[in-house]
């Protein structure tokens, strides 16, 4: 079991920033791909950005390119989302997720990932 808790979340203005950190603990954390996802109300889950376990690789939805950033510090335990230039359309919970992987690939499906945080609420105001 990994567990995952999410921190960060909070109300900013348009055109501010955030950095969204998620916690692991219960499994060898270097193990993991991680990825970050967001839901708002009345919408599917979809994915924001994925990381590989070593960060050598990166993958970001088309929405948020240039905006945002994952990172990960594996001695810590930790992936990081910085969001910068948000946007009121960046108004959702946004989750973390931990998928068991060695490999380069990145999924973007949240059925790829196994364990989930609870989730932190972002609202971006115009």
């Amino acid at each position: 079991q990994v567990q995952l808790v999410e921190s960060g979340g909070g109300l900013v203005q348009a055109g501010g920033s955030l950095r969204l950190s998620c916690a692991a603990s219960g499994r060898t954390f270097s193990h993991y791909a991680m990825g970050w996802f967001r839901q708002a109300p009345g919408k599917e889950r979809e994915f924001v950005a994925a990381i590989t376990w070593n960060a050598g690789n990166t993958k970001y939805a088309d929405s948020v390119k240039g905006r945002f950033t994952i990172s990960r510090d594996n001695a810590k335990n930790t992936v990081y989302l910085q969001m910068n230039s948000l946007k009121p359309e960046d108004t959702a919970v946004y989750y973390c997720a931990a998928r068991y992987s060695s490999s380069w690939y990145l999924g973007v499906s949240p059925n790829e990932y196994e364990y989930w945080g609870q989730g932190t609420q972002v609202t971006v105001s115009s």
